[in-house]
């Protein structure tokens, strides 16, 4: 099994092989509507926990969490080894917590939609009594004395933590590579080790390899988007004082923000909406009420005006992006969405590139 132990030096870290996951592994991840997955290798054999319907209250049970935790861990142990996604697990912790989730969901004593839902978290994250490195080797016995924010709003509505994941070092940088850590393995390639983006390296590949249904990064200049779109996911660069940032390690007090990060846009709004809201512990929340996506994601995006990116822009790109790109737009526009060319704004000549 995965799971953190102590290294030479007393440390906190996890155990890692260089085994090639076996052939035709049969770990059940648990996930929600994700319809694209990394290589047929891995066959999609998951099934979706509790979740919560556009009308607000229909609940859908299909795997208890014992049993999706059960089979993330399994994953974790199978796959983990080549995508070095996690830079600890909390296997045990995770077990006590989806028993505990269990028992309250069959007696009927749910604490929300999220109950019983998986998460990994980005290693920036405190989690109070566990070690957040940052990405940096220096930072192996950094213990946090306390409990994120955002960390805390995600196990006060059930969810179960499976371990943290791989950053860059410090969170600077979107290649995700981390020459001391170990740099994650975009699952999207099996043969040939391609970047993951960063610096939310870890949790691109968790969530893409389905080690973990949903995950958690933290944006500052694409930390989420980045390992987002090189992962096939969804990711999210909230407004600043959407979501606290009190408990995260620091790139940029002005400009960092978390961000979620999952297999389709409603499941990232619905981690979103679980994390969002003042914080008393972080003044830019101040004044800004928590915010709900998903009545305006389900109405679909009839009315609205999309804006395309000029010719210039296209200039240089992949031709098989390009073709993606403008499939989207004319799946959109299949869709009652109209559109308009834009120009793009020029930087302002005394911002650096």
């Amino acid at each position: 099994m995965l799971v953190p132990r102590p290294d030479a030096g007393g440390n906190e870290v996890a155990r890692r092989e260089t085994a090639l996951p076996a052939e035709g592994e049969g770990a059940r991840s648990a996930r929600f509507n994700a319809t694209r997955q990394p290589d047929d290798r891995y066959p999609d054999r998951s099934l979706p926990p509790v979740r919560q319907g556009p009308g607000g209250g229909h609940r859908r049970q299909a795997v208890l969490p014992v049993d999706a935790v059960e089979a993330l861990l399994a994953r974790i142990e199978a796959q983990d080894p080549k995508f070095r996604a996690f830079t600890a697990v909390y296997a045990a912790d995770a077990r006590l917590a989806a028993e505990g989730a269990d028992r309250a969901i069959r007696s009927g004593h749910t604490v929300g939609p999220l109950h019983g839902v998986p998460v990994a978290l980005k290693d920036l994250v405190d989690l109070d009594g566990r070690i957040t490195m940052g990405g940096s080797a220096a930072h192996r016995a950094r213990v946090a004395a306390g409990t994120a924010t955002v960390a805390r709003r995600l196990i006060a509505q059930g969810m179960i933590v499976l371990g943290k994941t791989h950053t860059v070092e410090f969170a600077y940088g979107g290649w995700g590579t981390n020459q001391h850590l170990g740099t994650p393995w975009n699952p999207w390639d099996l043969q040939t080790p391609r970047t993951p983006g960063g610096s939310s390296s870890g949790t691109g590949v968790a969530v893409a390899a389905r080690m973990a249904p949903w995950g958690l990064g933290t944006d500052t200049g694409g930390s989420v988007r980045l390992p987002a779109s090189f992962c096939g996911l969804s990711g999210l660069k909230v407004t600043v004082g959407r979501i606290s940032t009190h408990g995260i390690v620091p790139l940029s007090t002005t400009l960092d923000t978390p961000g979620p990060m999952a297999r389709t846009v409603e499941d990232a709004a619905l981690l979103y909406r679980a994390m969002s809201g003042p914080d008393p512990l972080d003044p830019t929340t101040r004044g800004i009420e928590p915010h709900d996506p998903l009545p305006t994601l389900y109405r679909g995006v009839r009315g609205l005006r999309l804006a395309r990116m000029p010719e210039s822009e296209r200039d240089g790109v992949d031709a098989a992006v390009l073709a993606a790109y403008d499939r989207a737009l004319d799946t959109l526009a299949d869709l009652a969405a109209g559109s308009s060319r834009s120009a793009c704004p020029s930087a302002s000549p005394t911002c650096s590139p």
